[in-house]
């Protein structure tokens, strides 16, 4: 199905029943990395995948930025008046959830895997990989993973909500910037998955579906 928001259509499907489980990719990806463990949260919740703006069937776009993906996800909220809303992100979609739960209380759960808060928070193999696919591709998803996101202590000190911050143990997330983003929200859990990667236990994995099931079941 797709939604008109913000002067684009932004793609979305939704199944199962129960509360609404909002789950949101990352960069490069589309909804579909999440079918496995849709399959298993359908049983607990109403679920919402999205394609962000330029991204998988959404409409493409000339200049990408975090906040207007954010804005996107805050009105197909509102338009579908979506409340006590789950909302769970991976890598972009984490960065998504971290901007989202200061803009709005729509959104009473957050679960995020593998999020930064500036392009260094990455390891430098990572950075210097996006620095040369952009510099041959002139991709606008890269272009915006070189300069944001631009979060600060101060802004997640803002989340007042029941927050899980996950990473790999493996991650491409510095340890030590997925500690910080955890220190700074109150009263947030962080988990460092043993032996996992980025997305080694999210992409068409059911690890996912079993962690926002533990995460859920414990608020």
């Amino acid at each position: 199905m797709f939604m008109h928001v913000n002067g684009i259509d932004l793609f979305y499907e939704v199944s199962g029943s129960g509360k609404p489980l909002i789950m949101i990719h990352g960069n490069g990806e589309d909804h579909t990395i999440f079918k496995e463990a849709v399959e298993i949260l359908n049983d607990h919740f109403r679920v919402y995948t999205l394609d962000s703006r330029d991204h998988g069937q959404s409409s493409k776009v000339s200049d990408l930025h975090y906040s207007d993906m954010a804005d996107d996800i805050l009105v197909f909220m509102n338009d579908l008046n979506l409340t006590d809303v789950t909302f769970y992100g991976f890598s972009d979609g984490g960065i998504l959830g971290l901007l989202l739960a200061q803009k709005t209380d729509r959104i009473s759960r957050l679960i995020v895997s593998g999020a930064n808060m500036t392009p260094d928070g990455v390891k430098g193999s990572l950075k210097f990989m996006i620095k040369l696919l952009y510099f041959f591709k002139k991709d606008t998803k890269l272009k915006m993973m070189l300069k944001e996101p631009n979060i600060t202590e101060d802004q997640l000190a803002a989340i007042k909500i029941p927050t899980t911050v996950l990473a790999g143990e493996k991650d491409v997330i510095l340890k030590k910037e997925t500690e910080k983003i955890a220190a700074s929200i109150p009263g947030s859990k962080l988990r460092i998955l043993p032996g996992e990667g980025h997305g080694s236990y999210i992409v068409h994995n059911t690890r996912i579906a079993e962690i926002i099931l533990e995460e859920t079941s414990e608020s």
